[in-house]
Protein backbone atom coordinates (compact mmCIF):
# COMPACT_ATOMS: atom_id res chain seq x y z
CA UNK A 1 0.00 0.00 0.00
CA UNK A 2 1.34 3.46 -0.87
CA UNK A 3 2.47 5.54 2.11
CA UNK A 4 0.50 8.53 0.85
CA UNK A 5 -2.72 6.73 1.68
CA UNK A 6 -1.73 6.05 5.27
CA UNK A 7 -2.61 8.16 8.27
CA UNK A 8 -1.76 7.94 11.98
CA UNK A 9 -3.26 9.50 15.08
CA UNK A 10 -1.46 11.41 17.81
CA UNK A 11 -1.62 8.41 20.16
CA UNK A 12 -0.19 6.16 17.43
CA UNK A 13 2.59 8.70 16.91
CA UNK A 14 3.35 8.77 20.65
CA UNK A 15 3.45 4.98 20.76
CA UNK A 16 5.84 4.91 17.80
CA UNK A 17 8.32 7.42 19.27
CA UNK A 18 8.13 5.66 22.65
CA UNK A 19 9.36 6.92 25.99
CA UNK A 20 12.89 8.30 25.71
CA UNK A 21 15.15 11.29 26.29
CA UNK A 22 12.48 13.78 25.27
CA UNK A 23 10.02 12.60 27.94
CA UNK A 24 12.81 12.33 30.51
CA UNK A 25 13.47 16.07 30.09
CA UNK A 26 9.76 16.78 30.44
CA UNK A 27 9.63 14.53 33.50
CA UNK A 28 12.41 16.51 35.17
CA UNK A 29 10.78 19.87 34.43
CA UNK A 30 7.20 18.94 35.36
CA UNK A 31 8.38 16.86 38.30
CA UNK A 32 10.36 19.80 39.66
CA UNK A 33 7.14 21.81 39.52
CA UNK A 34 5.53 19.26 41.82
CA UNK A 35 8.67 19.16 43.97
CA UNK A 36 8.35 22.90 44.70
CA UNK A 37 4.62 22.62 45.46
CA UNK A 38 5.24 19.77 47.92
CA UNK A 39 7.86 21.85 49.72
CA UNK A 40 5.44 24.75 50.15
CA UNK A 41 2.72 22.44 51.47
CA UNK A 42 5.08 20.76 53.96
CA UNK A 43 6.04 24.18 55.35
CA UNK A 44 2.59 24.23 56.98
CA UNK A 45 3.74 21.55 59.45
CA UNK A 46 6.52 23.80 60.76
CA UNK A 47 5.67 27.46 60.22
CA UNK A 48 2.32 27.43 62.04
CA UNK A 49 3.64 26.23 65.44
CA UNK A 50 6.71 28.48 65.16
CA UNK A 51 4.72 31.62 64.32
CA UNK A 52 2.19 30.80 67.04
CA UNK A 53 4.99 30.65 69.61
CA UNK A 54 6.78 33.82 68.41
CA UNK A 55 3.72 36.05 67.98
CA UNK A 56 1.55 34.54 70.71
CA UNK A 57 -1.21 33.40 68.37
CA UNK A 58 -4.28 31.42 69.35
CA UNK A 59 -4.95 27.93 67.99
CA UNK A 60 -7.58 29.43 65.66
CA UNK A 61 -5.05 31.89 64.25
CA UNK A 62 -2.54 29.08 63.73
CA UNK A 63 -5.17 27.06 61.91
CA UNK A 64 -6.01 30.04 59.71
CA UNK A 65 -2.41 30.15 58.43
CA UNK A 66 -2.99 26.72 56.92
CA UNK A 67 -6.54 27.39 55.81
CA UNK A 68 -5.69 30.51 53.75
CA UNK A 69 -3.12 28.54 51.73
CA UNK A 70 -5.77 25.99 50.77
CA UNK A 71 -8.23 28.82 50.06
CA UNK A 72 -5.69 30.27 47.62
CA UNK A 73 -5.16 26.85 46.08
CA UNK A 74 -8.92 26.53 45.65
CA UNK A 75 -8.99 29.66 43.50
CA UNK A 76 -5.74 28.81 41.74
CA UNK A 77 -6.68 25.24 40.84
CA UNK A 78 -9.80 26.43 38.99
CA UNK A 79 -8.20 29.53 37.45
CA UNK A 80 -5.04 27.86 36.17
CA UNK A 81 -7.12 25.07 34.64
CA UNK A 82 -9.14 27.58 32.61
CA UNK A 83 -6.03 29.52 31.62
CA UNK A 84 -4.22 26.36 30.56
CA UNK A 85 -7.10 25.08 28.39
CA UNK A 86 -7.62 28.46 26.71
CA UNK A 87 -4.16 30.06 26.55
CA UNK A 88 -1.79 27.09 26.65
CA UNK A 89 0.08 24.93 29.13
CA UNK A 90 3.37 26.86 28.75
CA UNK A 91 1.90 30.30 29.45
CA UNK A 92 0.27 29.03 32.61
CA UNK A 93 3.62 27.53 33.74
CA UNK A 94 5.25 30.95 33.66
CA UNK A 95 2.49 32.66 35.64
CA UNK A 96 2.27 29.85 38.18
CA UNK A 97 5.99 29.82 38.84
CA UNK A 98 6.31 33.60 39.12
CA UNK A 99 3.46 33.71 41.63
CA UNK A 100 4.80 30.85 43.75
CA UNK A 101 8.44 31.98 43.80
CA UNK A 102 7.92 35.72 44.21
CA UNK A 103 5.21 35.64 46.86
CA UNK A 104 6.83 32.70 48.63
CA UNK A 105 10.00 34.75 49.10
CA UNK A 106 8.10 37.86 50.20
CA UNK A 107 6.38 35.79 52.90
CA UNK A 108 9.72 35.48 54.68
CA UNK A 109 9.73 39.25 55.26
CA UNK A 110 6.20 39.52 56.65
CA UNK A 111 6.20 42.18 59.41
CA UNK A 112 2.94 41.04 61.00
CA UNK A 113 0.44 38.20 61.17
CA UNK A 114 -2.03 39.92 58.80
CA UNK A 115 0.55 40.42 56.04
CA UNK A 116 1.73 36.83 56.41
CA UNK A 117 -1.86 35.65 55.96
CA UNK A 118 -2.31 37.67 52.78
CA UNK A 119 1.00 36.57 51.25
CA UNK A 120 0.43 32.90 52.06
CA UNK A 121 -3.03 33.17 50.48
CA UNK A 122 -1.51 34.53 47.23
CA UNK A 123 1.23 31.88 47.36
CA UNK A 124 -1.58 29.32 47.63
CA UNK A 125 -3.05 30.64 44.36
CA UNK A 126 0.24 29.81 42.66
CA UNK A 127 0.38 26.38 44.31
CA UNK A 128 -3.06 25.62 42.90
CA UNK A 129 -1.50 25.20 39.45
CA UNK A 130 0.35 22.00 40.25
CA UNK A 131 -2.19 19.90 38.37
CA UNK A 132 -1.27 21.69 35.11
CA UNK A 133 2.25 20.20 35.29
CA UNK A 134 0.72 16.74 35.72
CA UNK A 135 -1.75 17.09 32.82
CA UNK A 136 0.96 18.52 30.54
CA UNK A 137 3.32 15.60 31.19
CA UNK A 138 0.44 13.12 30.84
CA UNK A 139 -0.23 14.34 27.29
CA UNK A 140 3.23 13.25 26.11
CA UNK A 141 3.11 9.67 27.45
CA UNK A 142 2.12 6.58 25.39
CA UNK A 143 -1.01 4.88 26.73
CA UNK A 144 0.49 1.43 27.37
CA UNK A 145 2.56 2.32 30.46
CA UNK A 146 1.07 5.70 31.32
CA UNK A 147 0.16 4.67 34.87
CA UNK A 148 3.70 3.60 35.74
CA UNK A 149 5.32 6.76 34.42
CA UNK A 150 2.79 9.02 36.09
CA UNK A 151 3.51 7.33 39.42
CA UNK A 152 7.21 7.92 38.80
CA UNK A 153 6.32 11.55 38.15
CA UNK A 154 4.53 11.64 41.51
CA UNK A 155 7.74 10.64 43.32
CA UNK A 156 8.87 14.24 42.89
CA UNK A 157 6.15 15.21 45.35
CA UNK A 158 7.50 12.75 47.91
CA UNK A 159 11.07 13.90 47.36
CA UNK A 160 9.86 17.46 47.91
CA UNK A 161 8.19 16.59 51.22
CA UNK A 162 11.26 14.70 52.47
CA UNK A 163 13.56 17.53 51.34
CA UNK A 164 11.43 20.11 53.17
CA UNK A 165 11.43 18.03 56.34
CA UNK A 166 15.24 17.79 56.20
CA UNK A 167 15.52 21.51 55.45
CA UNK A 168 13.28 22.34 58.41
CA UNK A 169 15.31 20.04 60.65
CA UNK A 170 18.48 21.93 59.69
CA UNK A 171 17.06 25.47 59.63
CA UNK A 172 14.42 25.79 62.35
CA UNK A 173 16.53 24.92 65.45
CA UNK A 174 19.39 27.18 64.28
CA UNK A 175 17.64 30.07 62.54
CA UNK A 176 13.86 30.64 62.33
CA UNK A 177 10.73 30.22 60.22
CA UNK A 178 11.59 33.24 58.03
CA UNK A 179 14.72 31.52 56.78
CA UNK A 180 12.72 28.38 56.08
CA UNK A 181 10.18 30.31 53.97
CA UNK A 182 12.92 32.11 52.05
CA UNK A 183 15.04 29.04 51.33
CA UNK A 184 11.98 27.02 50.32
CA UNK A 185 11.14 29.57 47.60
CA UNK A 186 14.51 29.17 45.82
CA UNK A 187 13.60 25.99 43.83
CA UNK A 188 10.71 27.86 42.16
CA UNK A 189 13.18 30.43 40.81
CA UNK A 190 15.28 27.57 39.40
CA UNK A 191 12.17 26.35 37.57
CA UNK A 192 11.91 29.73 35.85
CA UNK A 193 15.43 29.37 34.42
CA UNK A 194 14.38 26.32 32.37
CA UNK A 195 11.00 27.65 31.28
CA UNK A 196 12.23 28.23 27.70
CA UNK A 197 12.96 24.51 27.26
CA UNK A 198 9.37 23.40 27.94
CA UNK A 199 7.44 22.68 24.70
CA UNK A 200 3.72 23.17 24.29
CA UNK A 201 1.55 20.07 24.41
CA UNK A 202 0.89 18.67 20.89
CA UNK A 203 -2.63 17.72 22.02
CA UNK A 204 -3.35 21.31 23.00
CA UNK A 205 -1.83 22.64 19.77
CA UNK A 206 -3.94 20.41 17.58
CA UNK A 207 -7.06 21.19 19.57
CA UNK A 208 -6.42 24.89 18.81
CA UNK A 209 -6.03 24.17 15.09
CA UNK A 210 -2.20 24.35 15.07
CA UNK A 211 -1.66 21.01 13.38
CA UNK A 212 1.74 21.87 11.87
CA UNK A 213 3.18 22.94 15.22
CA UNK A 214 1.82 19.78 16.85
CA UNK A 215 3.49 17.66 14.17
CA UNK A 216 6.77 19.52 14.66
CA UNK A 217 6.72 18.60 18.36
CA UNK A 218 6.22 14.94 17.41
CA UNK A 219 9.17 15.15 15.01
CA UNK A 220 11.39 16.60 17.75
CA UNK A 221 10.33 13.77 20.04
CA UNK A 222 11.17 11.16 17.40
CA UNK A 223 14.53 12.78 16.71
CA UNK A 224 15.60 13.01 20.34
CA UNK A 225 14.31 9.51 21.14
CA UNK A 226 16.10 8.14 18.05
CA UNK A 227 12.89 6.65 16.69
CA UNK A 228 10.60 7.24 13.72
CA UNK A 229 7.05 8.41 13.29
CA UNK A 230 4.66 6.09 11.41
CA UNK A 231 4.46 6.60 7.63
CA UNK A 232 1.64 8.70 6.27
CA UNK A 233 -0.28 11.81 7.26
CA UNK A 234 -0.65 12.95 10.86
CA UNK A 235 -4.24 13.28 12.14
CA UNK A 236 -5.36 13.90 15.69
CA UNK A 237 -8.29 11.59 16.34
CA UNK A 238 -9.87 8.31 15.30
CA UNK A 239 -12.87 10.23 14.01
CA UNK A 240 -10.69 12.15 11.58
CA UNK A 241 -8.85 8.97 10.63
CA UNK A 242 -12.08 7.20 9.71
CA UNK A 243 -14.38 9.99 8.55
CA UNK A 244 -11.97 12.70 7.53
CA UNK A 245 -13.43 15.06 10.14
CA UNK A 246 -11.07 17.64 11.47
CA UNK A 247 -10.67 20.17 14.19
CA UNK A 248 -10.54 23.85 13.15
CA UNK A 249 -7.89 24.50 10.56
CA UNK A 250 -4.73 26.37 11.47
CA UNK A 251 -5.42 28.57 8.44
CA UNK A 252 -8.67 29.94 9.86
CA UNK A 253 -8.45 33.76 9.61
CA UNK A 254 -7.56 35.44 12.86
CA UNK A 255 -10.32 37.23 14.71
CA UNK A 256 -9.90 40.94 15.45
CA UNK A 257 -8.16 41.37 18.81
CA UNK A 258 -11.27 42.55 20.71
CA UNK A 259 -13.42 39.73 19.37
CA UNK A 260 -10.61 37.26 20.01
CA UNK A 261 -10.38 38.28 23.65
CA UNK A 262 -14.15 38.00 24.02
CA UNK A 263 -14.03 34.60 22.30
CA UNK A 264 -11.36 33.36 24.73
CA UNK A 265 -13.36 34.54 27.75
CA UNK A 266 -16.49 32.88 26.36
CA UNK A 267 -14.47 29.73 25.67
CA UNK A 268 -13.29 29.71 29.26
CA UNK A 269 -16.84 29.70 30.59
CA UNK A 270 -17.84 27.13 27.97
CA UNK A 271 -15.12 24.72 29.04
CA UNK A 272 -16.36 24.97 32.63
CA UNK A 273 -20.02 24.39 31.75
CA UNK A 274 -18.99 21.49 29.48
CA UNK A 275 -18.04 19.62 32.67
CA UNK A 276 -21.77 19.44 33.43
CA UNK A 277 -22.81 18.06 30.03
CA UNK A 278 -24.73 14.80 29.98
CA UNK A 279 -21.57 12.82 29.17
CA UNK A 280 -19.40 14.36 31.90
CA UNK A 281 -21.61 15.42 34.80
CA UNK A 282 -21.45 12.13 36.70
CA UNK A 283 -17.67 11.99 36.21
CA UNK A 284 -17.31 15.59 37.38
CA UNK A 285 -19.38 15.18 40.55
CA UNK A 286 -17.74 11.89 41.50
CA UNK A 287 -14.28 13.42 41.00
CA UNK A 288 -15.22 16.27 43.32
CA UNK A 289 -16.06 13.81 46.09
CA UNK A 290 -12.97 11.74 45.29
CA UNK A 291 -10.58 14.68 45.57
CA UNK A 292 -12.31 16.16 48.61
CA UNK A 293 -11.97 12.86 50.45
CA UNK A 294 -8.38 12.24 49.41
CA UNK A 295 -7.24 15.76 50.32
CA UNK A 296 -9.09 15.75 53.63
CA UNK A 297 -7.53 12.47 54.72
CA UNK A 298 -4.02 13.02 53.25
CA UNK A 299 -3.47 16.52 54.65
CA UNK A 300 -5.16 15.46 57.87
CA UNK A 301 -2.56 12.72 58.33
CA UNK A 302 0.24 15.25 57.71
CA UNK A 303 -1.19 17.66 60.29
CA UNK A 304 -1.85 14.82 62.76
CA UNK A 305 1.88 14.08 62.66
CA UNK A 306 2.74 17.53 64.07
CA UNK A 307 -0.27 17.92 66.38
CA UNK A 308 -0.86 14.49 67.92
CA UNK A 309 2.04 14.26 70.35
CA UNK A 310 1.57 17.71 71.84
CA UNK A 311 -2.17 17.14 72.17
CA UNK A 312 -1.72 13.78 73.87
CA UNK A 313 0.70 15.39 76.30
CA UNK A 314 -1.68 18.26 77.09
CA UNK A 315 -4.61 15.85 77.48
CA UNK A 316 -2.76 13.84 80.10
CA UNK A 317 -1.80 10.74 78.13
CA UNK A 318 0.64 8.53 80.02
CA UNK A 319 1.66 6.45 77.04
CA UNK A 320 4.14 8.94 75.65
CA UNK A 321 7.72 8.99 76.85
CA UNK A 322 9.21 12.38 77.71
CA UNK A 323 12.04 12.05 75.21
CA UNK A 324 9.46 11.67 72.46
CA UNK A 325 8.37 15.25 73.07
CA UNK A 326 11.82 16.84 72.87
CA UNK A 327 12.45 19.59 70.32
CA UNK A 328 13.81 17.33 67.60
CA UNK A 329 11.02 14.76 67.79
CA UNK A 330 8.70 16.76 65.51
CA UNK A 331 11.25 16.83 62.68
CA UNK A 332 12.05 13.14 63.12
CA UNK A 333 8.36 12.20 63.02
CA UNK A 334 7.60 14.36 59.99
CA UNK A 335 10.68 13.03 58.21
CA UNK A 336 9.78 9.40 58.94
CA UNK A 337 6.17 9.77 57.84
CA UNK A 338 7.30 11.65 54.72
CA UNK A 339 9.61 8.77 53.84
CA UNK A 340 6.51 6.57 54.11
CA UNK A 341 5.41 7.97 50.77
CA UNK A 342 8.25 6.13 49.00
CA UNK A 343 6.87 2.60 49.58
CA UNK A 344 3.39 4.01 48.95
CA UNK A 345 4.42 5.16 45.51
CA UNK A 346 6.23 1.89 44.81
CA UNK A 347 3.07 0.00 45.70
CA UNK A 348 0.92 2.15 43.43
CA UNK A 349 3.47 1.82 40.59
CA UNK A 350 3.29 -1.96 40.86
CA UNK A 351 -0.49 -2.26 40.81
CA UNK A 352 -1.84 0.75 38.86
CA UNK A 353 -1.34 -0.79 35.40
CA UNK A 354 -2.21 -4.32 36.58
CA UNK A 355 -5.27 -3.80 38.77
CA UNK A 356 -6.38 -0.59 37.12
CA UNK A 357 -7.04 2.85 38.60
CA UNK A 358 -10.26 2.07 40.46
CA UNK A 359 -9.21 -1.10 42.25
CA UNK A 360 -5.80 0.36 43.11
CA UNK A 361 -7.41 3.36 44.81
CA UNK A 362 -9.93 1.19 46.64
CA UNK A 363 -7.34 -1.21 48.05
CA UNK A 364 -4.96 1.51 49.26
CA UNK A 365 -7.72 3.67 50.75
CA UNK A 366 -9.00 0.69 52.74
CA UNK A 367 -5.52 -0.01 54.10
CA UNK A 368 -5.14 3.65 55.08
CA UNK A 369 -8.35 3.44 57.13
CA UNK A 370 -7.10 0.28 58.86
CA UNK A 371 -3.86 1.99 59.91
CA UNK A 372 -5.70 5.00 61.36
CA UNK A 373 -8.26 3.03 63.37
CA UNK A 374 -5.99 1.92 66.30
CA UNK A 375 -5.21 5.59 67.05
CA UNK A 376 -8.70 5.82 68.56
CA UNK A 377 -7.49 3.82 71.57
CA UNK A 378 -4.35 5.90 72.15
CA UNK A 379 -0.91 4.48 71.41
CA UNK A 380 2.69 4.91 72.49
CA UNK A 381 4.83 7.43 70.65
CA UNK A 382 6.58 4.79 68.57
CA UNK A 383 3.33 3.01 67.69
CA UNK A 384 1.66 6.31 66.80
CA UNK A 385 4.48 7.11 64.38
CA UNK A 386 4.32 3.59 62.90
CA UNK A 387 0.56 3.81 62.33
CA UNK A 388 0.83 7.26 60.78
CA UNK A 389 3.64 5.89 58.59
CA UNK A 390 1.35 3.16 57.25
CA UNK A 391 -1.64 5.49 56.85
CA UNK A 392 0.37 8.05 54.91
CA UNK A 393 1.99 5.34 52.76
CA UNK A 394 -1.40 4.10 51.58
CA UNK A 395 -3.00 7.54 51.42
CA UNK A 396 -0.37 9.00 49.09
CA UNK A 397 -0.54 5.88 46.91
CA UNK A 398 -4.29 6.22 46.45
CA UNK A 399 -4.12 10.01 46.05
CA UNK A 400 -1.46 9.65 43.36
CA UNK A 401 -3.62 7.27 41.34
CA UNK A 402 -6.54 9.71 41.69
CA UNK A 403 -4.36 12.51 40.26
CA UNK A 404 -3.57 10.26 37.27
CA UNK A 405 -7.16 9.12 36.87
CA UNK A 406 -8.78 12.58 36.75
CA UNK A 407 -7.06 14.00 33.62
CA UNK A 408 -7.41 10.63 31.87
CA UNK A 409 -11.19 10.86 32.20
CA UNK A 410 -11.52 14.22 30.42
CA UNK A 411 -10.94 15.10 26.74
CA UNK A 412 -8.07 17.47 25.85
CA UNK A 413 -10.43 20.43 25.36
CA UNK A 414 -11.36 20.46 29.06
CA UNK A 415 -8.63 18.29 30.61
CA UNK A 416 -6.92 20.87 32.82
CA UNK A 417 -10.19 22.67 33.54
CA UNK A 418 -11.82 19.43 34.71
CA UNK A 419 -8.88 18.24 36.75
CA UNK A 420 -8.38 21.80 38.02
CA UNK A 421 -11.92 22.06 39.35
CA UNK A 422 -11.56 18.59 40.92
CA UNK A 423 -8.33 19.75 42.58
CA UNK A 424 -10.15 22.89 43.74
CA UNK A 425 -12.71 20.70 45.51
CA UNK A 426 -9.79 18.86 47.05
CA UNK A 427 -8.51 22.16 48.40
CA UNK A 428 -11.82 22.61 50.20
CA UNK A 429 -11.06 19.33 51.94
CA UNK A 430 -7.60 20.69 52.72
CA UNK A 431 -9.16 23.85 54.17
CA UNK A 432 -11.50 21.92 56.44
CA UNK A 433 -9.07 19.26 57.69
CA UNK A 434 -7.04 21.67 59.92
CA UNK A 435 -10.24 22.30 61.88
CA UNK A 436 -10.25 18.58 62.64
CA UNK A 437 -6.52 17.89 62.98
CA UNK A 438 -5.75 21.02 65.01
CA UNK A 439 -9.13 21.87 66.54
CA UNK A 440 -10.45 18.47 67.63
CA UNK A 441 -7.09 16.90 68.51
CA UNK A 442 -5.82 19.84 70.55
CA UNK A 443 -9.26 20.03 72.15
CA UNK A 444 -8.73 16.47 73.45
CA UNK A 445 -11.28 14.96 71.03
CA UNK A 446 -8.96 12.44 69.40
CA UNK A 447 -11.57 9.70 69.00
CA UNK A 448 -13.99 12.03 67.25
CA UNK A 449 -11.25 13.23 64.89
CA UNK A 450 -10.20 9.70 63.92
CA UNK A 451 -13.79 8.54 63.43
CA UNK A 452 -14.44 11.50 61.14
CA UNK A 453 -11.40 10.56 59.04
CA UNK A 454 -12.71 7.00 58.82
CA UNK A 455 -16.13 8.19 57.63
CA UNK A 456 -14.58 10.44 54.97
CA UNK A 457 -12.40 7.59 53.70
CA UNK A 458 -15.41 5.22 53.59
CA UNK A 459 -17.48 7.71 51.54
CA UNK A 460 -14.52 8.19 49.18
CA UNK A 461 -14.18 4.43 48.70
CA UNK A 462 -17.89 4.11 47.86
CA UNK A 463 -17.48 6.96 45.35
CA UNK A 464 -14.73 4.99 43.56
CA UNK A 465 -17.14 2.10 43.00
CA UNK A 466 -19.57 4.42 41.21
CA UNK A 467 -17.20 5.49 38.43
CA UNK A 468 -18.26 3.94 35.11
CA UNK A 469 -14.87 4.12 33.38
CA UNK A 470 -11.58 2.31 33.92
CA UNK A 471 -8.80 4.16 32.03
CA UNK A 472 -6.07 1.50 32.28
CA UNK A 473 -4.44 1.19 28.83
CA UNK A 474 -6.94 3.54 27.12
CA UNK A 475 -5.93 6.30 24.75
CA UNK A 476 -6.67 9.86 25.83
CA UNK A 477 -9.71 11.37 24.12
CA UNK A 478 -9.32 14.65 22.26
CA UNK A 479 -12.93 15.81 22.08
CA UNK A 480 -16.13 15.29 24.04
CA UNK A 481 -17.52 13.17 21.22
CA UNK A 482 -14.72 10.62 21.74
CA UNK A 483 -15.42 10.18 25.45
CA UNK A 484 -16.93 6.76 26.13
CA UNK A 485 -18.89 6.58 29.37
CA UNK A 486 -19.76 2.93 28.74
CA UNK A 487 -16.17 1.67 28.83
CA UNK A 488 -15.32 -1.44 30.84
CA UNK A 489 -15.55 -0.47 34.51
CA UNK A 490 -12.89 -2.80 35.85
CA UNK A 491 -10.57 -2.91 32.86
CA UNK A 492 -11.18 -6.57 32.18
CA UNK A 493 -10.61 -7.86 35.70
Amino acid sequence: MDAEGLVYTLDEGLSAVGFGKFQIMLLLYAGFGWFTEAMEIMILSFVGPAVKSQWGLSSAQETLLTTVVFAGELIGAYSWGLISDNYGRRKSFFCITVTTSGVGLLSAFSPAYSSLLILRFVAGIGLGGGHVFLSWFLEFIPASHRGKWMVIFATFWTVGTVFEALLAWLVMPRLNWRWLLGLSAIPSFVLLLFYGLAPESPRYLYMKGKKTEAHQILEKMASLNQSELPPGIFVSSKAEKVDGESLPSEHTPLLPSTREKFSRIKSGFSSFFMLFSSKLISTTLLLWILFFGHSFSYYGIILLTSELSAAQSECGSTTLHSQYLQSYSLYIKVLLTSIAEVPGLLLSALIVDKLGRKLSMGVMLSLSALFLLPLVLGQSGIMTTALLFGARMCSIGSFTVACIYAPELYPTSVRTTGSGVANAMGRIGGMLCPVVAVGLVTGCHLKEAIFLFEVVIAVTAICILLFKVETKGRELSETLAESDPKADVWGGL
